[in-house]
């Protein structure tokens, strides 16, 4: 029988995998880009005369917001032998996140370029991932880590759409697992990465069972069972019945944090949009900060809420996560609004 946690309740996830996140850096293994932003503000692409650059890619969106709020960030990712590349590097490098784990791969492969409108409605984001550099990550890129001294291990779930990348995910899985070192999946799933929404399913699965932290939105776990939302919420609610923190999203409505059997229900920080991408790894990012703090998931999921708000409300990604007094300002200039989903028991 699940749970639902009042506000006083203590919430508290593993003290020893809290301090792990604390021990060494946070290993996020998957793509990081160039985000090209029309501008200005509001412009639809075809009508663009300018565009801004930025950094995007969820592993790399996730290792800067994890940054800047003063966590440890690494990349585990394959840079093209490019200018692109060579972009992403070097703005990986200006915020902090460390690269000595990465290589680059000469040759046809390209890291991904995403051009993206900001809009607050109907933006519309053109992916180029033709040869992605990212999916060539290696078994022997795996090797190189130390996970003995790693903090955590992130996955984002694009990373098994593609060989020799899948090899890779699982091999670092495996590496992490033996080292205690946390495993965190992001779902991440993206319909143009997979020949079908089963084929995603099928491969993700499996490593999602060896996670310590699943995180999702309420449209990727129906991914798991066939696009069915309550199938979803109960295969999220299986996971964190096996011992994992399930992060169950449901966008303006809020979000499910399920552990073991008991669950709370958080809202939102409402902003003015500026366009809808972002928030996610925003989120993520911000809950490993706050957990590798304090155990306390109700604050670590608040704190993240937060970083999503800041992030939509701003243009760009990598360049939008919030430093750690822009989101203690915002959150207090700010009020959550209560959860607005319909609570099934």
């Amino acid at each position: 029988m699940m749970s639902i946690m009042t506000e006083n309740t203590p919430f508290l996830f593993s003290k020893s995998l809290c301090a792990r996140l604390a021990q060494g850096p946070v290993y996020c293994l998957g793509r990081a880009g160039m985000d090209l932003y029309p501008e200005p503000a509001g412009i639809i692409t075809e009508q663009a005369e300018q565009f801004s650059a930025d950094m995007g890619g969820s592993a790399g969106n996730i290792a800067v917001a994890l940054s800047r709020q003063g966590g440890r960030a690494a990349l585990l990712t394959v840079f093209s032998d490019d200018q692109v590349g060579r972009f992403v590097l070097r703005k990986c490098e200006a915020y902090g996140v460390d690269t000595n784990s990465c290589r680059t791969q000469p040759g046809i492969w390209r890291n991904s370029l995403a051009i993206a409108e900001t809009k607050p409605t109907d933006a519309a984001v053109v992916i180029y991932r033709n040869q992605a550099a990212d999916l060539q990550l290696s078994c022997d890129d795996v090797a190189s880590v130390d996970f003995t001294v790693a903090g955590g291990l992130v996955i984002t779930g694009t990373a098994l759409s593609g060989e020799p990348s899948a090899s890779a995910v699982s091999a670092a899985i495996s590496a992490a697992k033996q080292a205690g070192c946390p495993v965190i999946f992001d779902i991440d799933y993206r319909a143009n990465a997979w020949e079908t929404a089963k084929d995603a399913a099928r491969r993700l699965t499996p490593e999602l069972a060896q996670a310590d932290i699943v995180v999702g939105n309420d449209d990727e776990f129906a991914v798991l069972c066939d696009g069915d939302k309550d199938k979803g919420l109960s295969v999220a609610r299986d996971f964190a019945a096996s011992g994992q923190l399930a992060l169950y999203k449901m966008g303006e409505k809020g979000c499910r944090t399920i552990y073991n059997d008991r669950e709370i229900q958080t809202g939102i920080f409402p902003v003015t949009l500026a366009k809808p991408f972002g928030a996610g790894d925003a989120f993520l990012g911000n809950v490993l900060a706050s957990l590798g703090r304090d155990p306390d998931i109700r604050a670590a999921v608040i704190q993240s809420s937060a970083a999503a708000a800041f992030v939509v409300a701003r243009p760009g990604c990598a360049s939008a996560m919030p430093d750690t007094p822009q989101l203690n300002q915002f959150m207090a200039q700010n009020q959550m609004r209560p959860f607005d989903g319909q609570t099934r028991g």
